[in-house]
């Protein structure tokens, strides 16, 4: 008696027969419209299209309303370490921008306060930014920081582009510990329209507690990044 394994379902069959097909064109070519797919495979344009779904959800195709389904550019992939998100881009070779969607100060409640070391009700101050590559969305992130311990923050950042030049510019302090998170959340209706992306994409959400030479707390911030468009590098070594 022969063990013949787990049936494979069809659309993973057209799935590995798309991505052999992506790897004959070039990052932004269109793809055929389902119904020619369908023909070429001899399936149903709906197995097609849930092939085509996965592979937008995993980044390697992009779907634009209207236009079609094109290959996707290769996801930014961005080393896990303490170093400013404009330069992290400019390593890579593309070009940063950020747009501030909101700036202001709030009062910090107690979970806050302990992740910055401050007595609950203090001010904080949290810079809500949207960040782009070449000009397309690719994260949300929300930054919090002490507004006692960096008074006119606000006002410096309007002179300095990066958060984290402006801290050690400004204020002599540099970060160099921190502690990260990553998990994996879908994207929000605010999200996906802030990023240009469908409602439910898979993100990569990474929550960052950063901390000064001297062990004090500095920075308690979310990233929430493009699962289509990113990918994070670490490198481990044996204690």
């Amino acid at each position: 008696m022969t063990d013949d394994g787990p049936r494979v379902p069809k659309y993973y069959d057209v799935k590995r027969a798309l991505l052999e097909l992506t790897k004959t064109l070039s990052p932004g070519q269109s793809l055929p419209p389902e119904r020619t797919l369908a023909v070429r495979f001899e399936t149903s344009r709906t197995t097609v299209r849930q092939a085509l779904t996965e592979l937008v959800v995993e980044g390697r195709l992009l779907r634009i309303q209207g236009k079609g389904t094109f290959v996707a550019q290769p996801k930014v992939a961005q080393v896990l370490q303490l170093t400013s998100y404009i330069g992290d881009l400019r390593t890579a070779g593309l070009e940063p921008d950020t747009k501030i969607l909101e700036i202001g100060y709030i009062t910090a409640d107690e979970a806050l306060a302990r992740r910055l070391a401050i007595n609950p009700g203090g001010r904080v101050l949290r810079i809500h930014r949207l960040r782009l590559a070449n000009g397309e969305p690719v994260s949300i992130d929300t930054t919090h920081l002490s507004a006692r311990r960096f008074p006119r923050l606000r006002r410096e950042l309007e002179v300095h582009a990066s958060l984290y030049e402006t801290l050690h510019n400004a204020y002599n302090v540099r970060l160099t510990d921190a502690e990260e998170i990553i998990e994996t959340i879908l994207a929000t209706p605010y999200d996906a329209k802030a990023l240009g992306v469908d409602v439910g994409l898979p993100m990569l959400l990474l929550t960052r507690h950063a901390f000064d030479a001297d062990g004090n707390p500095v920075e308690w911030a979310q990233s929430l990044y493009r699962g289509d468009r990113y990918k994070f590098v670490t490198r481990l070594r044996r204690p």
